[in-house]
């Protein structure tokens, strides 16, 4: 397994159960999962994605994400 700590992630507990992660240098990208460690694995495989389209795309990444692509 890889980990991927550059991405800082919040989890908070929903009304219902459920876990929502989300990535505050990358606003709307969020996941829920059932529990923390999935939701935040779900996140983070969604930030990568937005970050690659972002570098594909010639979009600046945000700073604090900057180090994950550092040659």
């Amino acid at each position: 397994m890889v980990s991927i700590e550059p991405i800082r992630v919040e989890t908070e507990r929903e009304e219902d159960g459920r876990i929502l992660a989300s990535v505050p240098d990358l606003p709307g990208v969020m996941a829920y999962g059932v529990t923390e460690i999935e939701a935040i694995r779900k996140v983070k495989a969604i930030a990568l994605q937005v970050l690659a389209d972002m570098i594909e795309s010639g979009e600046e990444v945000p700073e604090p994400l900057r180090v994950l692509f550092a040659a």
